[in-house]
């Protein structure tokens, strides 16, 4: 029987590793790119980038709840594909 998605237990992606996510993943930027955009170095987009692929495997593999957090934001609407 599977649980309501507010019952499972949950790893929490803050804003931005979900950004780099976003970046790295869905925009396909190499890492210096992604990294200009967010106006940090190289390494310490490599260290959020880490974090967020850790935090994601353990919620799928363990069949946790993905959460972001970390304040508000906006949702643009982004290009069709």
């Amino acid at each position: 029987m599977c649980k309501p998605l507010n019952k499972l237990e949950g790893v929490y992606l803050t804003l931005d590793e979900f950004e780099a996510i976003r970046l790295s993943c869905l925009e396909g930027l190499k890492q210096v790119d992604a990294a200009k955009r967010l106006k940090i170095s190289r390494p310490t987009f490599s260290r959020i980038i880490s974090s967020a692929h850790k935090k994601i495997a353990d919620g799928l593999v363990n069949i946790k709840a993905i959460r972001i957090e970390g304040g508000c934001c906006k949702v643009a609407k982004g290009k069709k594909q």
